[in-house]
C-alpha cells in the first residue's frame, strides 16, 4: 500500500510517517511538507509542496496512492485569521478535492476534539454522534467545524472512497514541546523552569479540564484507520481525565484558585500585547470542551493507547524543560516565532 501524509514534519505527522513506514502492508511512504526535514526515517520519502491555493497541484503528487493521510495544519498567526483560513480550510478542500482527482481509496483526515460543539451540562463523555459546530469565537475550533461540514457533502458525492476522521484529545510527545510552547505559550513561558520544584505554583482555573494523549499512541490509531475497512469519525483518547491539579503534581507545584473570566482577561491582554500567541477564544473553547469517549475506536480499531493522559503530559513537560525538538523545520528547537505543522 502507498501512503501519503500531508503535514508530516509536525507533532502527529512524524509520529504517523513512523508507524506507517514500520507496517510491512504499508510499501512507500511520502511524507509532504512546505519545508523539507534534515529527519531521516528508514521508509519514509520527503516532497516539499504547500497545499495553499496557488500551491503544488496535488492531485500529481496523489497519483499512484492508496491513501492519503491530511495532517497539515497552521496554527498561527492568531493575529490573521484569514491566513489560517486560507491553509486550513481552502488547503483542506484542494486536499480533498485533490484525492478525488486523483482516484485515492481512502482518505484519513485529522479533526480534533475542538470540531466538537460545547459539552453536555452532566459532563458525560460523548461519542462520535455529538454535534460537531465547534466554538465560533476562536479560528481553530471553527476552522475544525467547517471542514467536518465540507467532508459531509464530500462523502456523500464519493461514495467510493473511504472517508475516516479522526478526533483526538490534545496530543503531546517528547520530540513535540518546542514547537508547543511556541504556538501556544510564547516568551511568556520560562520553559527552562518547568521542572519539579522550581514552579510553585500553577493557576487552577475554574471548570479547567481536559483530556490528552500521546502522539505515538495517535499514531498507532492513524495507521489502523489507513489500513483497516472503516469508514467514518473516531474519538481518540487515553485517561484519566485532567485538571491543573494533576499538571502540578507533576511539578511538585501548589494550585490557587483562579476565575475563568479573570484567566481569559489575562490572556486576552497578553494577546492582544503580542506577548502570547494562543487566541483567547481558544480557552473560552477549552472550557467548554465535552469529554470523550473512545470505544469506537477501541473496538473497530483495535486500539488501545499504550501511555496515559499523565504519561503525555509527562513527556512534554521532559521535552519542554530540556528545549527538545527534532530535525524538522516546525519541531526544531532553535526555531523561532510561531511555527505550524
Amino acid at each position: 500500500m502507498r501512503v501519503v501524509v500531508t503535514g508530516a514534519t509536525g507533532n502527529a505527522g512524524t509520529s504517523v510517517v513512523r508507524a506507517l513506514a514500520a507496517d510491512s502492508k504499508v510499501t512507500d511512504v511520502l511524507g509532504i511538507a512546505r519545508r523539507r526535514p534534515g529527519l531521516d526515517i528508514p521508509g519514509v520519502r520527503w516532497a516539499e509542496a504547500d497545499i495553499d491555493p496557488g500551491g503544488a497541484r496535488l492531485s500529481e503528487l496523489f497519483s499512484g496512492a492508496d491513501a492519503i493521510v491530511h495532517l497539515a495544519w497552521k496554527f498561527q498567526p492568531t493575529h490573521d485569521p484569514v491566513e489560517t483560513w486560507r491553509t486550513n480550510v481552502l488547503g483542506g478542500i484542494r486536499v480533498f478535492e485533490a484525492c478525488a482527482a486523483a482516484g485515492v481509496h481512502v482518505l484519513v483526515h485529522a479533526s480534533s476534539v475542538g470540531a466538537y460543539s460545547p459539552g453536555p451540562a452532566d459532563g458525560r463523555p460523548v461519542d462520535e454522534s455529538w454535534p460537531t459546530h465547534g466554538w465560533p469565537g476562536a479560528p481553530y475550533t471553527r476552522e475544525k467545524a467547517y471542514l467536518e461540514r465540507y467532508l459531509d457533502g464530500f462523502q456523500r458525492d464519493h461514495p467510493g472512497m473511504r472517508v475516516v476522521r479522526m478526533r483526538p484529545a490534545f496530543l503531546f510527545k517528547t520530540g513535540a514541546a518546542s514547537e508547543q510552547r511556541r504556538i501556544f505559550a510564547g516568551p511568556l513561558l520560562p520553559w527552562r523552569l518547568v521542572r519539579p520544584g522550581l514552579i510553585p505554583a500553577l493557576p487552577d482555573i475554574t471548570g479547567f479540564r481536559f483530556q490528552a494523549l500521546h502522539t505515538d499512541d495517535a499514531a498507532e490509531a492513524y495507521r489502523a484507520a489507513v489500513l483497516r475497512p472503516v469508514r467514518g469519525p473516531f474519538n481518540l483518547v487515553a485517561d484519566p481525565v485532567l485538571d491543573i491539579a494533576a499538571v502540578a503534581r507533576l511539578l511538585d507545584a501548589r494550585t490557587v484558585p483562579m476565575p475563568a473570566g479573570a484567566a481569559r482577561a489575562a490572556l486576552a491582554a497578553a494577546w492582544s500585547l503580542h506577548l502570547a500567541p494562543a487566541h483567547p477564544g481558544l480557552l473560552d473553547a477549552v472550557l467548554r470542551l465535552p469529554l470523550l469517549d473512545a470505544g469506537r475506536a477501541r473496538e473497530e480499531l483495535a486500539w488501545t493507547p499504550s501511555h496515559t493522559a499523565t504519561d503525555a503530559v509527562g513527556a512534554f513537560l521532559e521535552g519542554l524543560r530540556h528545549g527538545t525538538g527534532l530535525d524538522t523545520p516546525p519541531l526544531a528547537a532553535a526555531a523561532g516565532g510561531a511555527a505550524d505543522r
